[in-house]
């Protein structure tokens, strides 16, 4: 296969943080070295890279010269600017391809394409001025979810909208910015698939998480998720064809509601996806012969991609701002396995580790 990157290779990175920091360290592992490039910033991957460069997105002389350095190019999180991935793709293979990023970063864009393929999604309207809010909320109705189009994550950039709330104070609070309504959902839980395509096009899937959320922030994740395997089968052709109409190589996680419609009928509406390795995925480190950040890897090198079987039941929890200093009781625990990101400073809210809990592998 041409484009294939072998043992000496070179990953470009696009992200300084933990993500960035789980692929490095699993590209170490197949013999590939890793550039890693991010702003000026606490940038936990550079420790473990080969090289970095510590530059601005727009900075287009660093990105040369990082193009001219690196192999392949990919991304730790999705709001790298569609320009930057661009002007790379210009250069050097960007794996996935930008438009991955366009559709990730807008979510009226996402939902749009979600929609295209056929696949459900919440109600939603777009809201980009006052006017356009009223036509939002007469179709959507309330409750619903008020988020801006772009740079939402973690539960930032949105607001909850009850019966006899000020839509348009909510819209001010959110600085007025193009924004997407949604329709509130009643869902029975959260889960996630997590899955990888290659270069060649093969589609591999893990077993799927139960992801819970605090303040918008994902607190842990159980596997197996205790949903029927019909609705296993289900999400992971949704999955599939997200990663197929985006000509998808790489790890892509899809969020999704397991929604109930009434007379005991549940469906799958998907919440949104992201263009990378992803939080939900972390227990596959410990659970799986191939985590989620080396699969990632040899989908973007052209490698085959691993089996993604899991040889353990577990429950993954983040490790959130100073619940860190408790480091050493948790590396006390039988079967657990505590993974820390070298941050600096442990602030209210902030992914400073993971732990995944392993327990016997049942047979449900």
């Amino acid at each position: 296969m041409t484009g294939v990157i072998g043992p000496g290779g070179t990953i470009g990175i696009l992200g300084g943080g933990q993500l960035g920091r789980m692929l490095a360290m699993a590209a170490a592992r197949l013999g590939l070295r890793t550039h890693i490039f991010a702003p000026k910033g606490d940038n936990p991957a550079f420790e473990v890279a080969h090289a970095h460069t510590e530059a601005a997105y727009d900075d287009f002389s660093a990105l040369d010269a990082f193009a001219a350095d690196v192999d392949v190019v990919t991304y730790e999180f999705e709001n790298v600017p569609v320009e930057t991935a661009r002007h790379l793709a210009e250069r050097v293979p960007v794996r996935p391809e930008p438009r991955a990023l366009e559709v990730a970063q807008d979510r009226l864009i996402e939902k749009s394409f979600v929609q295209e393929l056929g696949l459900a999604t919440p109600k939603f309207a777009p809201v980009d001025d006052a006017a356009k809010l009223g036509s939002a909320l007469a179709r959507v109705g309330m409750p619903a979810l008020l988020k801006t189009r772009r740079l939402g994550y973690d539960g930032k950039g949105q607001a909850i909208l009850y019966p006899g709330d000020s839509a348009f104070d909510a819209w001010e609070r959110l600085g007025r910015v193009p924004c997407i309504l949604e329709a509130f959902v009643t869902f029975s839980c959260e889960i996630s698939v997590i899955a990888a395509r290659g270069m060649d096009g093969a589609f591999v899937a893990y077993d799927i998480p139960r992801n819970v959320h605090e303040g918008g922030i994902l607190r842990r994740s159980t596997v197996p998720a205790g949903i029927s395997d019909a609705m296993q089968r289900r999400a992971v052709e949704m999955a599939r064809t997200i990663a197929e109409g985006l000509n998808y190589v790489g790890v892509l996680a899809v969020e999704m509601f397991v929604a109930d419609v009434g007379n005991g009928e549940e469906v799958l509406l998907i919440n949104e996806m992201a263009p990378r390795v992803h939080n939900s995925g972390h227990w596959t480190e410990a659970a799986c012969a191939i985590s989620q950040f080396e699969q990632h890897i040899r989908a973007i090198c052209g490698w085959p991609l691993g089996n993604p079987a899991r040889h353990s039941d577990c429950v993954m929890e983040n490790i959130l701002g100073s619940e860190v200093e408790h480091w050493r009781a948790i590396a006390g625990e039988d079967n657990a396995v505590l993974h820390l990101y070298g941050k600096r400073e442990a602030r209210e809210g902030r992914k400073m580790g993971h732990v995944t809990r392993l327990k016997p592998l049942s047979h449900d």
